[in-house]
């Protein structure tokens, strides 16, 4: 059976969850056209509905993508604009891993054509999915807060030099997120001593942290890029998930949602 292109359930505050990249699905037709390399999916964001468990428990509401970036990627814009410009960039439908390596068969990329049918069928679902549960989260609460939640591996010199800190918050400089709330959050990661973490470094947030959040509209989006070291027993394939790490993980993680659902802004509360 077809899966739909996400899966969403509302919550009771107005926190909306995004995990654009956590699916593996491919639409009929794909996968021949993908080398044994690309089937693999290697730039999945694993686990990531295990690293958010606790969101709904908590009233946030979770939408999760279904099929893979590989197909078209969600975080990026439908005019696949550089985010990081002098940097490569891994595209709206990637022909690349982030290895650099080959993801279609010579010759079977998708042309001009296959990508526009990509974003009418999936791309702009999910945006529409999220444009209009933030709107009836800020018509409820009089603000929303969207946690745009991603992770990749350690270590990936195309895209960048050294070894990733663990927790990666991204506001888009600054421009995305009030600054009470940001400050919040990195306090609550320096108090994570088992973890390193950055504000607005190498990941400052795709196009959903810069798209949706606006301030002056009471919609403030963060970025949590994860380092894939802090919770995988193996950043390899097949990418088997550390037990113990991944329960200190989520543990951190509920309590970065802690701050965002109990945060109220000014002059709105």
């Amino acid at each position: 059976m077809t899966p739909p292109v996400f899966s969403f359930t509302p919550g009771t505050s107005p926190v909306l969850v995004t995990l654009p990249h956590a699916g593996t699905a491919l639409p009929p037709g794909m996968e021949p056209h993908l080398t044994p390399r690309g089937r693999m999916l290697p730039d999945t964001d694993w686990y990531m509905g295990r690293l958010y468990a606790g969101a709904l428990a908590r009233g946030a509401g979770v939408l999760r993508a279904n099929y893979s970036r590989y197909v078209v990627d969600l975080n990026r814009g439908a005019d696949d604009a550089a985010l990081y410009p002098g940097r490569p960039s891994t595209g709206l439908a990637p022909l690349l891993s982030f290895d650099g390596d080959p993801l279609y068969v010579p010759g079977q990329e998708p042309d001009a054509a296959a990508l526009a049918e990509r974003t009418r069928r999936f791309w702009a679902p999910y945006h529409d999915a999220v444009t209009a549960e933030l709107v009836r989260l800020r018509g409820i609460w009089g603000w929303a807060v969207l946690w745009d939640g991603h992770s990749i591996r350690s270590e990936c010199p195309r895209l960048f030099e050294g070894v990733l800190p663990d927790l990666n918050l991204g506001t888009y400089g600054g421009r995305s997120c009030d600054a009470g709330l940001t400050a919040r959050l990195v306090r609550h990661a320096e108090g994570l001593t088992e973890y390193t973490h950055v504000l607005n470094g190498r990941f400052q947030g795709g196009y959903t942290t810069r798209q949706y959040g606006q301030p002056s509209d009471h919609v403030h989006a963060v970025q949590l890029e994860i380092a894939q070291s802090a919770y995988l027993a193996s950043e390899d394939a097949p990418w088997p998930a550390d037990p113990a790490k991944e329960a200190r993980l989520r543990a951190a993680i509920d309590g970065f949602l802690d701050i965002v659902i109990a945060w109220r802004p000014h002059g709105l509360a």
